[in-house]
């Protein structure tokens, strides 16, 4: 099938409606399954259908299922970014930021972004990349149970702060933004499978702690872009090109599009990469082999010095144990998009303004598209047998026009730190661990205590 719109009609067999999941509830619908388990429940609905009915409260979604129809919903243009996930997130991200905008707007703010992740460009984050992770291997010398969510996305928003938005404002600011984050991200996907609109603004206890954070991270955008100003430094940065963007009439972008894609920077990036840095220690911790094969490629390739970036390309297995990762345990676990038009998908009758659903989560431990779908196996990304993982079956960073801009940045800083990391320590959990999935807006491990034990 190809991505060009097939409209109902046009075509001698009659468009079926998709079948309707089975287990939906009055007035919730099937929103308590993907409350009470989102991942088991995603994973069996291909066994329904390609395309399968849900209902979220009083919404009817088309929950997307297979490989190739999730590529051809990503590369539509039938499909734009909207439905639940992006309603839930328009107070965190606005409508203005590069995440959530669509046409005209989304393709201009790409090009002010785009330079600042090109490929020519990344070698300059290097030095920051490799500084950072090595500080985070001295500060675990120390033998104490670490915290992972802290230390994760700590690192995750110092990387992405040092690199895109340089300034020492940043580091008095880094935890609040993750404290912040861990809260909003949990409870905007509770609203986005559970939409109970004006029960979300009655002054209960969940509910003023997610209005507290949110507030505090618009106050601590509005600073970071008000202490730049005050410097009069003008860095080549992301956040200098967004002061001196223009748009379409050639003049200066409004400052609610300035702060929209400054939360754009900061959240979407630090939180998966963050919450994939979880991942990967859970999966060093579970899986030591992994770290001593990743120790050993480490002396192979770079020997007695410290790793730097230039060595990130020959990492091969260091890359091949972050794609697996990537694979098992994505962060973006859910997307959803919504129909410009009526259109046809996988012989199914998509109307005009449904909402579709998909799953990466799903979708890539799908065992029709792997074998051994449930197994950590890194080596199934060597070049000899990658070629035999579907088309769209492994899409971390998305496809198309929505593809993330910082894809070849993520790679390269999740490279460099799991080789660092797995150099110096290998890991064990502490007392109160909880390695289980914790669902959100992203996807990481609950709550994960780790002893980091010296090589």
């Amino acid at each position: 099938m190809t991505v060009e719109s097939v409209r109902p009609g046009t075509s001698e067999t009659p468009l079926r409606e998709p079948p309707v999941a089975g287990g939906g509830v009055p007035l919730l619908g099937h929103g308590w399954k993907l409350v009470r388990d989102p991942l088991a429940f995603l994973g069996q609905l291909r066994d329904h259908g390609d395309v399968v009915r849900l209902k979220l409260g009083p919404k009817t979604v088309y929950a997307v299922t297979t490989p190739a129809l999730t590529g051809t919903v990503a590369l539509s243009p039938d499909y734009i970014i909207a439905g639940p996930l992006w309603e839930s997130l328009e107070s965190l991200l606005g409508k203005e930021g590069v995440a959530t905008a669509n046409g005209p707007l989304h393709r201009r703010q790409r090009r002010t972004i785009q330079p600042a992740f090109k490929l020519d460009a990344i070698p300059a984050y290097g030095p920051i990349m490799a500084e950072e992770s090595y500080a985070v291997v001295e500060r675990w010398r120390s033998g104490e149970v670490l915290d992972v969510t802290a230390e994760s996305f700590r690192v995750a928003v110092r990387i992405a702060a040092r690199c895109l938005m340089r300034g020492g404002y940043m580091d008095a600011r880094a935890d609040r933004i993750c404290t912040d984050l861990a809260t909003l991200f949990s409870g905007m996907y509770q609203r986005m499978v559970v939409p109970l609109g004006p029960l979300y603004k009655v002054p209960l206890p969940a509910n003023r702690e997610f209005n507290r954070a949110l507030a505090d991270l618009h106050v601590l955008v509005d600073e970071i872009v008000a202490d730049r100003r005050a410097s009069g430094q003008k860095p080549d940065d992301l956040l200098t090109a967004l002061l001196e963007a223009k748009d379409e009439n050639g003049d200066p972008i409004g400052e609610q599009e300035i702060h929209d894609q400054v939360i754009a920077i900061l959240t979407p990036g630090s939180e998966t990469v963050g919450a994939t840095v979880m991942s990967l220690l859970l999966v060093l911790t579970e899986h030591p082999e992994l770290g001593d094969k990743i120790r050993e490629e480490v002396k192979t390739v770079v020997g007695d010095r410290p790793v730097a970036f230039e060595d990130v390309r020959k990492l091969t297995y260091t890359a091949n144990v972050v794609t697996e990762t990537l694979r098992l345990y994505p962060a973006v676990w859910i997307l959803t998009r919504r129909a410009v038009t009526d259109t046809e998908l996988g012989g199914y009758r998509i109307p005009e303004g449904a909402d579709l659903i998909y799953s990466p989560y799903a979708v890539q431990r799908d065992g029709r598209s792997y074998e051994r779908h449930e197994e950590f196996d890194p080596d199934r990304w060597l070049p000899e047998r990658s070629g035999d993982v579907p088309k769209y079956a492994m899409s971390p960073f998305s496809v198309g026009n929505r593809k993330c801009p910082s894809d070849h940045f993520s790679m390269a800083e999740l490279t460099l730190l799991t080789a660092v990391i797995a150099s110096a320590h290998r890991f064990e959990h502490a007392g109160g661990s909880d390695p289980r999935p914790r669902i959100g807006i992203t996807l990481r491990p609950r709550r994960l205590m780790l002893r980091a034990l010296p090589r």
